[in-house]
Order: structure tokens, then sequence, then C-alpha cells
């Protein structure tokens, strides 16, 4: 270990503090945390020159892999023009590009207009506000209660952290949390009476796929059945895409696969290509008209952020656009979807593997005793997996005793063969044969 990276874990140790980290065990003198120093394509390089593939995306969030010319050229260009501006009373080139181009993705432009915010947990937060807001604008205030799902995760700011269904993350600040009724299924929807008492304001779903409750999968026709309840009661649909948005299930939205357009959609994660922060709330003409008015009506919707529209996190966004279109990106992942498919079902075998859910290019891998009984969460099994798989080239993170494999789509057959492989051998490393 040279001395440059001594002081860094030094200075980290004794400054910062890290998120979802217990930092005694951190800071703790026999722990090395990796410092990561370069990234190329699908794999990141730490400060001992050891190398790694990307498994997790960087938590959710690189697309196209690090270092993608197109998308640094277009931030390094952005820079040389304005690094930021105001948002709040002018606008900005590639702002206005990228929501004209967000607007292009949906059929008939269903969804024209673009809300900037900073990350998935805001984004959230806008569309509970919009949606609240609305039903305040067309006279039916009634209409106040959101409807999640259990295991939900949205965010953790205060409105997205109310929706969250986990309660390790959310259970603490739940008195402060707004009103919010948490069912199972659609069949538990169907029998709120709030739902029947027109009292819903909105209902907010990860489509197909749950991420923080272990990538756990929708029934197949699920969704579409909720946008119909949905049309039949008149509550508003929220769709969170921000793991599943741009690829990660095969289509570029998870909403495709079931013909479906929300009345917002929450975006963050991998809209710049996992570069820069940058987040949009996505909605209707019908929600944005009913808040237009003259200014003493104050129909505004008074909320914003101060790097709303950031150009250059924009110019990043573009340019990750315009990969998926120049570079066939969507069509070239579904021989490697398939090809991860293969590999997963090799390891289903294996005394420790409970279950392996995929959906597209995103896996959960359940590690269980041989008898099926959950490790004790206290051994941290998951976690140590993680670890131990670095030694094979792969960096990940569970959740809880969930092994999740979600790299960047440029990821290449040899390295998914790589990446279960480690997988493989750290499991039998912890839990042995």
């Amino acid at each position: 270990m040279n001395e440059n990276t001594d002081s860094i874990i030094s200075w980290d140790k004794q400054h910062t503090w890290h998120p979802f980290t217990q930092m005694q065990a951190w800071c703790a003198p026999d722990h090395e945390p990796l410092v990561l120093v370069e990234g190329q394509g699908a794999i990141l390089t730490d400060s001992r020159g050891r190398s790694y593939l990307d498994g997790n995306s960087s938590i959710w969030t690189n697309i196209h892999g690090h270092g993608h010319p197109r998308i640094v050229n277009a931030i390094r260009q952005q820079l040389d023009a304005v690094a930021h501006v105001s948002f709040l009373g002018s606008t900005n080139v590639p702002a206005a590009q990228l929501a004209h181009q967000l607007a292009a993705l949906f059929p008939e432009q269903k969804l024209p207009r673009t809300f900037y915010s900073d990350d998935g947990s805001t984004a959230i937060e806008v569309a509970l506000k919009m949606a609240l807001q609305f039903w305040q604008l067309q006279g039916e205030p009634q209409r106040y209660r959101i409807v999640a799902f259990q295991g939900a995760y949205h965010g953790d700011t205060a409105g997205a952290s109310s929706l969250g269904g986990i309660p390790l993350f959310h259970e603490r600040f739940q008195r402060f949390h707004f009103p919010v009724e948490r069912v199972a299924s659609l069949e538990e929807l169907v029998a709120l009476p709030a739902f029947h008492q027109n009292e819903v304001a909105a209902i907010v779903i990860e489509p197909l796929i749950q991420g923080a409750a272990g990538m756990r999968l929708w029934p197949q026709g699920m969704l579409a059945e909720l946008r119909n309840l949905c049309d039949s009661n008149g509550a508003l649909l929220i769709l969170d895409e921000i793991l599943t948005g741009f690829g990660r299930t095969g289509t570029l939205f998870a909403c495709e696969q079931e013909h479906i357009v929300p009345d917002l959609l929450a975006l963050a994660k991998g809209l710049t290509g996992g570069y820069l922060p940058l987040a949009v709330t996505l909605t209707t003409a019908r929600i944005f008209e009913a808040f237009l008015g003259k200014f003493e009506e104050q129909k505004t919707l008074y909320y914003g952020h101060s790097y709303t529209g950031n150009p250059v996190a924009c110019a990043a966004a573009l340019a990750s656009l315009e990969i998926f279109r120049e570079e066939n990106v969507l069509e070239k992942l579904q021989t490697k979807i398939s090809f991860l498919r293969e590999l997963l079902n090799d390891l289903k075998s294996m005394p420790h593997i409970a279950d392996i859910r995929q959906c597209g290019f995103i896996a959960g891998i359940d590690v269980r005793q041989p008898s099926g009984i959950p490790y004790p969460w206290q051994a941290q099994t998951g976690a140590r997996i993680c670890v131990a798989a670095r030694a094979y080239g792969l960096l990940t993170r569970p959740i809880k005793d969930t092994i999740v494999l979600m790299p960047p789509l440029c990821t290449t057959e040899e390295q998914l063969l790589t990446a279960v492989n480690a997988v493989r051998q750290a499991v039998l490393q912890i839990c042995g044969n």
C-alpha cells in the first residue's frame, strides 16, 4: 500500500460518514476500505492495482461503462461553455434538448413534460407533490392518500421514505410520514376502503421488479392490470423506474413490456449513464395543465432545487441517449441476457443457492443454508460472500443474503462468466460445499 493510499484511508476514516454503513466497523484499524481510482468499461481498479468487474454498476447507476468517450466528451464540451446556470428564471440548451428527447421516447408523446431534480428520491418527492396538488386544483382535496407496496423502496427523503415498505430503513421515522396505505397485492388494493371512497391520490410502484426488497419479481401482467385499476378509479399511477430505466430489464423502460404509460414517471440513476447526479419526473399534459393559471390563483408548483436542469448533467444524459441510438445497445443486450440466464441456471444446483431471479440484465441470487433456512442475519453471510468475491474479480453488494448482479450493459460474455464464477467460488468459500 503506497503512502497516498494510507493518507486517503486515514482521512476517510477520520472525516467521512458513508451511507448504509456501520461506521464503527468501517473505522476499525483492521478494516481496509477499497480506494477506487480508475474505471474503464465494466472494470474498476483500486489504488493497489487490483481490478474488478463493476457487478452492481456502482450502485445501479452505470449504464454504458466507465470512461465512455461520448459521455466524457459531452461533459468536457459543456464545461467549456458553462457549468451551471439557474433553471429558475432561465433555461439552457442541454436541458431543453433533453426534455424534448425524453418526451419523444413515449408513444404519442404521452409524457410531454419534464421536471428536473437531483436524484431518485427527489424525483419521487416531485411526483408526490404534483399528485397531491393536482387533486387540490381539481377540487378533490379528499384524494390525499398514497398507496405503496410492501417491500418497496423509493428513497430516503421524507416523502419518498413515507412510501418505503422496509422497516429497517423507514420505521424510525414513521410518525413523520405522509399518509400512506401499504398493500402486498392488487387484491389488497381493491379491498382498501380508501380506494372505493375516492381518497387515493396516486399509487406508486417499481415496475416488474422491486430492487431493495431483494430483486423480487412482480407477476406478469400485474402492471397492466394496475394501470386498468387506476383508470377505472381515477387514481394517478406513479412508476419508479429509477432502477429499471434505461435498458436494465431488456427494454429502454420496464413499462414498455406491458404496453402501458404512467401518469408520472420517475427516472434517475442511469439517466446520465451513471456519470452525474440528475433526475427527472415526467408527466402528462393533463397534470401539467391543471397547474396553469394567473399568478394570483396560486396554482404554481412551488418546488425546486439549486441544481435543477444542470447543463453538464443534461449534456451527459443526451450523450447516453445518443449511445442507445447509435450503438444498438438494446439489440446487443438480448444475447447477453440469454447468456446470463444460462450461467445463472448452472448455479441453481449449489446447495446454498435457494433461488435465483432474473429480470433482463438484473439478477438476485438468494443464499440459504442447505436446509432452506436463512442464515442468521447477524452473520452477514451475503456481505461476507461479496467481500470474498473481490478476490475472484467481482465487486458487488448484497441485499441481506441476496447477491445482486447488475453490471453495466457493455459487459461482455467473458466478463459475465467471470462474475458468475466469482459468486460460485465466494459462496463455496464462505458457506462450504
